[in-house]
């Protein structure tokens, strides 16, 4: 039980990271539309205080990777702790200060920092803790708790919105939204300070027996012993008489198949139905605005739902199992909604398509990529390779969010025989690329430590 408990403590206060991703994504949605009256921004300077974040993400990412390896997992995590606070106390800074447009824009970037450092960083670190027969639900927590970030920032802009004025909303009102954000990051900063560096961390590192008090702490001792080995046994493999080549073919195939797992996660369209899941409801399925936050609750709800279901099944049945049910269901998902919009027989059906494919999502792509990207590069590459295949993704998603809108209001889009429906037959695209890559290149992960997927890549 003490052992369950420790890791379970492991696993919350480094799964925190991924709800301040949540949360510091969503906590703009719930800002911008009195933030904008308060600046009186354009609709171009709306898009660049809303999107500024990403820039963070993917400058965040790309150095998260080598300050993981100077520093360790642990302390890059507290870096990103101290980056949210400052984004979250800097986005509202108080009336007396003079809060600008680009002071704005320059906390939120800094907040996309946190966000890229964390989004790299938290799910190897879980991945490097847990034993291998509970990795997958553990890395798995990381994903509940972004899900769970957006779920809670929705109904904390609302509470905070609902006990003012429109006008009270526009002076301040946007600025306790941004505050509200401090309470998760400042106890992220606190709590990181009483877990265990990585073991593998330590290692790499040479402070082997620092390394196996952490196992022993997590696995009791022969297990500790053994896994200890394997992960010398690893390192010294790496080092054998020649340095590791990030441009050799094997390094470069297995970073080029983590890439591209990730840049697909993002054009499955996930983030074109959160970011926008307001003009979809309105625009494709004919919902009002006064219905905007139900159906973004409706959205997070599901979402929630089904990453629960992931996380107890992603160690039971297999990452790839999960990744062919998931695909399937996400293709049914927007078949739905494409065809209804085609026949321009927009109802329930295709309120269904929205839901299903969120829902085949949340088992899916969302959670098991981040399982997968943590666990399936090797030892002595793994902070740079999952730098890079994060870095991408957050570079896929600014693509998606930026190219949906557009899509979505070409005139090709909106005739016949398309009648709105072109961006999700894009993403059915996609998806099928999904299935394909899966079978062809990914190993089956479930119950093996690192070491031996390691060793998959050398068949």
């Amino acid at each position: 039980m003490k052992k369950s408990l420790f890791l379970l403590l492991i696993a919350a206060v480094s799964a925190l990271g991924g709800l301040l991703f949540g949360y510091d994504t969503g906590v703009i949605n719930g800002a911008q539309f009195y933030l904008t009256e308060y600046f009186h921004l354009s609709d171009a300077l709306k898009g660049w205080v809303v999107g500024s974040a990403l820039l963070g993400c993917f400058v965040g990412a790309i150095i998260a990777g080598p300050l993981s390896i100077k520093i360790g997992r642990k302390k890059s995590l507290i870096i990103s702790a101290v980056f949210f606070t400052l984004s979250a106390y800097g986005s509202g800074l108080p009336e007396l200060l003079p809060q600008t447009v680009s002071m704005l824009v320059v906390f939120r970037i800094i907040g996309g920092l946190g966000i890229g450092v964390a989004s790299m960083n938290a799910p190897m670190y879980i991945a490097e803790i847990a034993p291998s027969n509970i990795r997958g639900r553990m890395v798995t927590y990381y994903q509940l708790a972004i899900v769970i970030g957006f779920f809670v920032v929705f109904l904390a802009t609302y509470f905070i919105g609902s006990d003012l004025s429109v006008a009270e909303n526009i002076e301040f009102g946007w600025r306790r939204m941004f505050w509200s954000e401090l309470i998760p990051s400042i106890l992220f900063l606190v709590l990181l300070f009483i877990v265990p560096k990585s073991p593998r961390w330590l290692a790499l590192k040479g402070r082997d027996k620092d390394a196996l008090e952490v196992l022993q702490k997590i696995n009791g001792g022969d297990i500790a012993t053994k896994e200890m080995a394997n992960i010398k046994a690893s390192l010294n493999e790496a080092n054998d008489g020649v340095e590791v080549s990030y441009f050799s073919k094997a390094i470069l195939g297995i970073i080029a198949i983590g890439t591209a797992l990730s840049i697909l996660q993002q054009f499955t369209g996930i983030n074109a139905v959160l970011y926008y899941g307001a003009d979809i409801f309105e625009k494709a399925l004919g919902f009002g605005k006064e219905d905007v936050l139900l159906q973004q609750i409706l959205l997070a709800f599901v979402n929630l739902v089904f990453t629960f279901v992931a996380m107890f099944t992603v160690d039971k049945f297999g990452r790839k199992p999960l990744l062919y049910i998931g695909s399937v269901g996400m293709v049914i998902g927007f078949l739905l909604l494409g065809i209804t919009l085609q026949q321009q027989n927009v109802g329930m059906l295709s309120l269904i398509g929205v839901l299903v494919f969120i829902a085949s999502f949340a088992l899916s792509m969302g959670p098991v990529v981040w399982v997968l990207l943590s666990e399936m590069f090797p030892n002595k590459i793994r902070s740079v390779a999952m730098s890079v295949a994060v870095a991408a993704q957050w570079a896929a998603n600014y693509v998606v969010s930026q190219s949906f809108p557009i899509v979505m209001g070409s005139e090709t889009n909106n005739s016949a025989p398309w009648n709105g429906s072109l961006p999700y037959y894009i993403f059915i695209a996609f998806i099928l690329i999904i299935v394909f890559v899966t079978y062809k290149f990914l190993p089956e992960t479930k119950g093996k430590s690192l070491e031996e997927i390691e060793g998959f890549w050398k068949k």
